[in-house]
């Protein structure tokens, strides 16, 4: 819930719970002496009670940024700029076993470019899917900067699900942005080359360099995109940068700006002026407007040609055909933004103080009415520039990028140079408003700012440079997103994060409450399809399967211990170990490191996952728990045992460690019956409640349900074993069933904790 407060409001009330606090705890510091000690304003206080999230509270909206050449997302809240996670997507991350697990290994190799092995992604703009032109949480885009590649994440479970190699460009930088029904996720090109990673000199740079845009199509139900439905249009060699699709009247159409339309190559080396010379020696480049849904009906009538197993329209169709026309636009470009009713697109470009308004109405007009002024060196038609603008406004040095407000009309775009963000009214083209901040901004968001809705409240700066504002930690400094107060007619700064992973380019927010994230997976589910994997077994049908050079675990892990626990193998073998977390329990992960093996995996409530060590070498190899999930997290422990190449197997014996008497027995049996006693009572006060009314707890009842049911046969055996009179094993399966009834009771006052703190009330 949002602070409404008046600053004066807002102060009054924060000063008179001091006073209430100091009077209940006259040693306590009143919030007076805070703010004396700390040296701070009553604006620092305001700023902090609009951000300041209690224990336990929830953000309103998650933002989702990209983290640059680290090759993954960020995942922080707003308002409380709490970082919450980092989305493993190009770039392997041991916690999550991303790119240690099977499962992803095959999907980062299915993602690697001609064979090769690339272990990191300069991810640039995350794109969320869209319905009707707004955010419905499903699905999360990434691009990766460096070699062309898409990403989908799954917002269910934040895992990556796929990634595509684009066959036919070798570099982009506008994508991942969607249509409107996200019916496709559009990547387009920057430094033109010869498509399909042919080669070609560069004095043959008009001939046979070449741009693009790709048209990936997105199975929305299947999370999958379809390389054999997409499309890619070929375009002149321009340098293209991003994209941004149209939206009700202009939702057939996209829109991409461009720069160094000079064509100019560079060659500093040998004595020529470098490219940003030559890139910057026009007064326009050209923003390409694109008929998509032409585009698609073109492609399905088979109108082009094939690389490397793509289809590409090629440029002669997409002249011929009327899918892409070209307008003039300031230099060198960077943002293009098509505003929420699809009226207008507006343009920042670097090197020109103006925000153009374009005028989809008027340029659209040009088109049918073929009112062209021109043709560019390869027959594109041109439109005329003042007629197809609504507006121009002065902003200020170096406008970048745009995002929108729920406030009709309103805009706001970042000034790299001045480093500045500007409050404008782009229907009536004056300026609002504007607010420093520190330093150099790039991107900008508001919460659904590229929506048909936007949300308003907030808005981010994602910040090139931070200089000065936080601790110093060597050269390599972090870079700066400051969250600023929208919701009135001033801006205001409220907060400084440092996010000190890669270099964060673009990000989007989306209201928590779109989303809808599970918080277990189906019993042995492959996170990395989501669909049930082939090597999930329950627990008591463990096993270990042995063939000629291969041996293959098939276990399952639970609080505390993992199933098998013990795993031979002859040095040469290749072995397989396929776990599956049993635990029904939220937030009950697992993990599985073995020494001096590359393995590490985890294992979330419900999930199998996979991991291979190809040619073992002889010696004793520990496992373990990498997460710390219970008590006795330092004993779930085991051993992976390489004898020598054609040695025999070992019995393991006997008489290795403790000998226990019926005293023991005795001792450990009385300690399962009052732990039992005090289970009862938890149980009791738990059915006592409305407690299947909150998802949360039926899930810890389960769990914890199944724990005692597998007490349940500990106790059998140990009775059974009590009755042969085999003190040790009947000891130690008592003391096992004690292990499962301490996880039980762990769970029933986990559950009986929350049950309190969420209202649940005594059913009869």
């Amino acid at each position: 819930m949002r602070l409404e407060l008046s600053r004066t409001t807002a102060i009054a009330t924060i000063l008179a719970l001091s006073g209430a606090f100091a009077n209940s705890a006259s040693a306590a510091e009143s919030l007076q002496d805070v703010m004396k000690r700390r040296n701070l304003s009553e604006k620092d206080m305001l700023a902090a009670a609009k951000t300041y999230t209690p224990s336990g509270g929830r953000d309103e909206f998650l933002t989702f940024s990209s983290s640059g050449h680290a090759g993954s997302i960020i995942v922080y809240g707003i308002p409380s700029m709490r970082i919450y996670k980092y989305i493993a997507v190009f770039t392997p991350e041991p916690w999550q076993g991303y790119g240690f697990d099977d499962e992803s290994k095959a999907l980062l190799k299915a993602g690697s470019p001609q064979g090769q092995t690339i272990n990191w992604g300069d991810t640039h703009h995350p794109n969320l899917s869209k319905t009707n032109g707004d955010y419905d949480g499903q699905w999360l885009f990434i691009n990766d900067k460096s070699t062309p590649r898409i990403a989908v994440i799954s917002l269910k479970d934040f895992e990556t699900r796929q990634i595509v190699v684009n066959p036919v460009l070798t570099n982009e930088h506008g994508g991942a942005f969607v249509t409107n029904n996200t019916e496709y996720v559009m990547e387009a090109s920057q430094l033109p080359s010869p498509l399909g990673h042919k080669y070609a000199p560069l004095d043959k740079f008009n001939d046979e360099f070449r741009g693009g845009i790709t048209y990936w199509k997105f199975n929305k139900d299947a999370g999958k995109i379809e390389q054999e439905n997409s499309f890619t249009l070929e375009l002149p060699p321009y340098s293209q940068d991003l994209v941004s699709s149209g939206k009700g009247p202009s939702e057939d159409w996209a829109f991409l700006n461009s720069f160094c339309s000079e064509r100019y190559v560079g060659g500093i080396e040998s004595g020529k002026p470098p490219f940003e010379a030559g890139c910057s020696a026009n007064d326009t480049d050209f923003m390409h407007i694109i008929n998509w849904k032409k585009a698609e009906a073109v492609f399905k009538a088979g109108k082009f040609t094939k690389i490397n197993g793509m289809a590409v329209i090629p440029l002669k169709t997409v002249i011929d055909e009327g899918l892409v026309y070209l307008v003039p636009e300031p230099k060198s470009p960077h943002g293009v933004d098509v505003s929420p009713d699809g009226k207008f697109v507006i343009v920042g470009g670097k090197l020109d103080s103006h925000g153009s308004v374009f005028d989809f109405a008027k340029m659209k007009a040009q088109i049918d009415a073929k009112k062209f002024v021109g043709k560019d060196a390869y027959g594109f038609p041109i439109l005329d520039m003042k007629e197809s603008l609504h507006t121009q406004v002065a902003l200020g040095l170096g406008p970048l990028h745009n995002q929108y407000d729920s406030k009709p009309c309103v805009v706001y775009t970042s000034l790299y140079v001045d480093s500045q963000i500007v409050k404008w009214d782009y229907c009536q083209g004056k300026v609002l408003d504007k607010i420093a901040i520190q330093y150099n901004v790039g991107h900008l968001l508001t919460m659904g700012g590229d929506t048909m809705h936007p949300d308003g409240h907030y808005l981010v700066a994602l910040n090139k440079l931070s200089i000065d504002r936080f601790n110093p930690v060597g050269p390599l400094h972090p870079q700066n997103h400051q969250l600023i107060d929208i919701s009135g007619d001033k801006m205001e700064l409220l907060y400084d994060l440092p996010i000190g992973l890669g270099e964060p380019h673009q990000a989007v927010a989306i209201r928590a409450d779109k989303l809808k994230p599970t918080i277990r997976y189906k019993y042995g589910t492959d996170s990395r399809t989501e669909e049930e994997s082939k090597f999930a077994v329950r627990p008591g049908s463990e096993k270990i399967v042995r063939t000629p050079g291969k041996v293959e675990v098939f276990g399952t892990v639970i609080r505390s211990h993992y199933n098998p626990e013990i795993v031979e193998a002859e040095e040469g073998d290749q072995v397989t170990f396929h776990w599956t977390n049993s635990e029904r329990a939220e937030d009950e992960t697992h993990g599985f490191a073995i020494s001096q093996n590359d393995v590490n995996l985890s294992l979330e409530p419900g999930k199998t996952a996979s991991a291979t060590i190809e040619h073992a070498k002889a010696g004793v190899y520990p496992y373990y728990c990498t997460e710390f999930c219970s008590a006795l997290h330092l004993e779930m422990e085991g051993y992976l045992m390489v004898r020598p190449k054609g040695s025999a197997i070992e019995k393991a014996s006997t008489n290795v460690g403790t000998v226990y008497t019926k005293a023991d027995f005795d001792k450990q049996y009385k300690a399962c019956l009052d732990t039992q006693s005090v289970i009862d009572k938890v149980v009791a006060y738990i059915t006592s409640t409305n407690f299947k009314d909150f998802p949360t707890a039926v899930g810890q009842v389960e769990d914890a349900t199944d724990q005692l049911k597998f007490g349940t046969e500990a106790r059998a055996k140990a009775d059974d074993y009590a009755k042969k009179e085999d003190w040790q094993n009947a000891t130690l399966w008592a003391g096992q069933w004690w292990q499962y009834q301490v996880k039980a009771a762990d769970i029933g006052l986990r559950t009986k904790t929350y049950l309190e703190q969420n209202g649940a009330r005594t059913v009869k």
